[in-house]
């Protein structure tokens, strides 16, 4: 999971820093947190036919467990603040205009789902170019910001499979599109990709975060 501060720097930190950097101890139910740092995760990709409305479907979270042994509640997403300016940025840069917007945002069991408009050619070069790459299966990752309300560290018996914390209440703060992942399993994928799937697998074999 990578931290961002209020001053902008990041930090990578487990499950169990996090928790500490949180104060979060109790075990089996969900404990309210009190924090303004960004967590910053992504998450596998999954689109059904017919999505999209003109956009790129993209699937900003599920409920997947990552790298670091978390997992996002989808049924614990508030986005009505994103609502009001749902922009997408890229590689979490907010010193870089945003490169499109979100739309179509919805939260059901097949995890954060929405579609990304990205701006066009003639004024912003850079945005349509992210688009196109996008589009063309050059650049298939993305990562989802979001502020962390309540932290469920899991019982022995519900960890079993291996899940260290989920977070059970999340506020979406932003969603970025970039070239490498916090893990390999942020991949888009559109109909536009030549019908190809992604491979966490493969991917795994390059990416370390």
């Amino acid at each position: 999971m990578l931290i961002r501060y209020k001053g902008g720097q990041f930090e990578e930190m487990n499950s169990e820093g996090l928790l500490q950097f949180l104060g979060v101890k109790q075990e089996g139910q969900a404990v309210k947190v009190s924090s303004d740092i960004e967590l910053i995760a992504p998450a596998p990709f999954a689109l059904a036919d017919g999505e999209g409305g003109g956009g790129v479907p993209w699937v900003f979270s599920t409920f997947d467990m990552d790298r670091m042994s978390e997992r996002i509640d989808p049924a614990g997403w508030d986005f009505l603040c994103y609502l009001k300016n749902p922009v997408i940025q890229w590689a979490h840069c907010f010193d870089i205009p945003a490169i499109g917007r979100a739309e179509n945002i919805i939260a059901d069991d097949k995890g954060l789902r929405g579609s990304i408009i990205f701006n066009g050619k003639e004024f912003d070069p850079f945005g349509w170019s992210i688009g196109e790459r996008v589009k063309a299966g050059v650049i298939r990752a993305g990562s989802v910001g979001f502020r962390p309300i309540e932290i469920e560290i899991p019982s022995k018996k519900d960890s079993e499979d291996g899940t260290s914390l989920i977070f059970r209440k999340q506020e979406l703060l932003e969603f970025s599109v970039c070239n490498v992942p916090a893990n390999p399993y942020a991949l888009a994928k559109t109909a536009d990709i030549n019908n190809r799937k992604s491979s966490p697998d493969f991917w795994g074999g390059f990416i370390g975060a």
